[in-house]
């Protein structure tokens, strides 16, 4: 549960970046490219910042796929390491039980076998007495069988754990090789932006004068004239 949230948090950061990325802030910069050398670099950038959260996320995401945890998974050489552990202490994992992680599993296929066959020859015995004495020797292997069971599902668990911690470990390393390619990216894109003049919109405000009530009339005042009639 802890890993696979600490994946959940870093494919969370990984995205952020990756959509900060995509925004409009560095396609408005791309404007401020001049020249066809700039233009190459600017795009170099923007290929290596996106490739380098792409790896992050990708190498997560592995950490919160699904898996299947067998037998042949836990005795494949990815798991060498935690068999050599196991074996170095196995009373530490399996008691009395086995030696080893080979041990269990061949104390658990014996102990079906057994199972299986006492089963067959309780059911054909017509003597009562036998059948109770297989009856009895079936139950004491069919307890040893249970204990056998216990260990080799707490193997299985173990080595499910194991695996994500591993995969979330290759994560980090993957994700700490990507932000280093984003950082490169980011240098070179803003390098090819930040060569030429930047051009920045300005808007003048239009201002039209209106007359005013009190201001003077620009009619030319008209004196009457009278005229004189005999």
């Amino acid at each position: 549960g802890l890993l696979r949230t600490t994946a959940k948090w870093t494919l969370a950061a990984a995205g952020a970046v990756g959509a900060a990325l995509i925004s409009g802030g560095p396609l408005v910069a791309v404007g401020q490219v001049h020249g066809l050398w700039h233009a190459f670099l600017a795009g170099l950038g923007l290929v290596l910042a996106l490739a380098g959260v792409g790896i992050a996320i990708w190498s997560t995401s592995k950490v919160l796929a699904p898996r299947l945890t067998t037998r042949k998974t836990v005795m494949s050489p990815a798991l060498a390491s935690l068999r050599k552990d196991i074996e170095a202490e196995p009373e530490q994992f399996f008691g009395l039980t086995a030696t080893s992680v080979t041990g269990i599993f061949k104390r658990q296929d014996d102990h079906r076998e057994i199972v299986a066959n006492l089963s067959r020859q309780a059911a054909i015995e017509e003597d009562p007495q036998r059948r109770a004495l297989l009856e009895g020797q079936l139950h004491r292997v069919e307890q040893n069988a249970a204990r056998s069971g216990a260990y080799v599902r707490r193997l299985l668990a173990l080595a499910h754990v194991w695996q994500i911690e591993a995969d979330l470990q290759r994560s980090r390393r993957c994700t700490l090789g990507g932000a280093l390619l984003v950082i490169a990216g980011a240098v070179l894109f803003f390098i090819a932006t930040g060569g030429g003049p930047t051009y920045v919109p300005v808007l003048t405000p239009q201002v039209t004068a209106t007359p005013s009530a009190s201001a003077p009339s620009t009619v030319p005042h008209q004196t009457p004239t009278h005229s004189a009639t005999p």
